[in-house]
């Protein structure tokens, strides 16, 4: 007689059930995040005291502000003797506090450039957008210093030519090795800048003028100063850190240490030392009469500091990645440079994405450091104008206003981060 088939497993699905009562709903989130323990609860506690507390000091103040006065003392008057916000010096000096001393018949050429970086920047940084677009990023640079300071356009056009023929000089002379190649492309670019570039520039300005009027570098200043100045060195010091970071990895001495000998020197150096020397000793070494313009002096050493940190983060990425990504890499036949281009750098730089952004928004607050070396950025525009007779005395209303302006473009770069961090995670844990 043939005994029963016992099934020991389910061979149907349960329904879907409700979670417990005490799982779901805003009281489980405040019991698991706000009042986890006597201890939880009563930072919460705490929080909340000084939150009301910071709320019932400002919120009087904020919501008693005066947008129409041309002077604190006009503000007063209005006030009436009450606690209240002088927003007044905001809406009558934001043009210097935005443009410096830029011509008030110009600022339409920095808001151009202003909003052809976010043009610039889509195909770089989102991938939706087409990449067709990076040549218009290629291009952003000259179009910006001509919106910008003025000259005739044909100048960077002239520059991205000569870096066209030192591209050509390097494809040429590749077959020759790859450290003539690159002396070639140097020779020619330079030789083009320092002697073909002048002549060319004058015939076809003469032909065919394309040029705006000049503006100069001292009449650069507040928030405009500190877009160039950070702008520039956070597009520069990301290509050059990597550089400094593989050279520090190299297997070559003499490019190891001098990539190490640049990388500690430059980090056991404050910035603003390395400000004043762009701003007092590097015309000492410079011949009679030559003039090298400051805020290229200041970019240039901006640059060079953020480097040197940039190529630490860099390196603690590939120092995360193990071996056995190289060693993939070589069995696949792939020399160095396609190795780090298509394997290695990718996956260091996924991982090094907190702390390069993290340096990146430390290299743009440091632009206020400027100050010190005579160049007018927001904080030294704040200084004068309080120290103006209309409004004398003024304090907190400036510096919020900066604050927020450094605020809303730290933040943006921090969660464009974590928009990042997301679209390249690949594993679902």
């Amino acid at each position: 007689m043939s005994q029963p088939s016992i099934a020991w497993f389910r061979d149907t699905l349960l329904p879907q059930a409700e979670p417990p009562a005490g799982q779901t709903g805003v009281v489980h989130w405040l019991r698991a995040r706000l009042f986890n323990g006597w201890w939880s609860s009563l930072l919460t506690l705490l929080a909340l005291l000084a939150l009301v507390a910071l709320v019932n000091a400002v919120l009087p103040w904020l919501a008693n502000s005066v947008w129409q006065a041309d002077s604190l003392g006009e503000c007063r008057r209005l006030l009436n003797g009450e606690p209240g916000a002088c927003w007044g010096v905001i809406r009558e000096r934001w043009p210097q506090l935005l443009f410096g001393f830029y011509p008030q018949a110009a600022y339409w050429r920095p808001l151009a450039s202003f909003v052809l970086l976010f043009a610039a920047l889509g195909p770089v940084l989102f991938k939706w957008v087409p990449r067709r677009g990076l040549w218009f990023s290629v291009a952003y640079p000259g179009l910006a210093f001509w919106l910008i300071w003025g000259c005739s356009l044909w100048q960077p056009v002239l520059v991205y030519t000569g870096l066209a023929l030192a591209g050509v000089a390097f494809t040429l002379a590749r077959r020759l090795g790859g450290g003539v190649a690159v002396a070639a492309a140097l020779a020619v670019a330079v030789a083009w800048w320092l002697h073909g570039m002048g002549y060319v520039l004058a015939v076809v300005e003469h032909l065919a003028p394309l040029s705006l009027p000049a503006v100069t570098s001292r009449e650069l200043g507040g928030f405009l100063l500190s877009f160039v100045v950070g702008v520039s060195g956070i597009a520069m010091s990301l290509p050059l850190g990597i550089l400094l970071a593989l050279g520090r990895r190299s297997s070559m001495p003499l490019i190891r240490v001098m990539s190490v000998t640049f990388i500690e020197f430059v980090r056991g150096v404050p910035l603003i030392t390395l400000l004043f020397t762009a701003s007092l000793l590097l015309n000492y070494f410079l011949p009679p009469g030559t003039s090298f313009d400051l805020i290229l002096r200041v970019i240039i050493m901006v640059t060079i500091f953020s480097t040197a940190y940039m190529a630490e983060v860099i390196r603690g990425g590939l120092a995360a990645l193990p071996q056995g990504q190289t060693e993939a890499a070589q069995a696949l036949g792939l020399d160095y440079w396609k190795a780090q281009r298509l394997v290695i750098m990718p996956q260091a730089l996924k991982i090094s994405i907190p702390m390069i952004v993290s340096t990146f928004i430390g290299l743009f607050k440091d632009t206020t450091l400027v100050v010190f070396i005579g160049l007018l950025d927001p904080i030294a525009l704040s200084t004068a104008i309080r120290a103006s007779t209309q409004w004398q005395g003024v304090y907190w209303e400036l510096f919020l206003f900066i604050g927020g302006v450094f605020f809303v473009f730290c933040f943006g770069m921090s969660r464009y981060s974590i928009h990042l961090e997301r679209r390249l995670k690949t594993d679902h844990r």
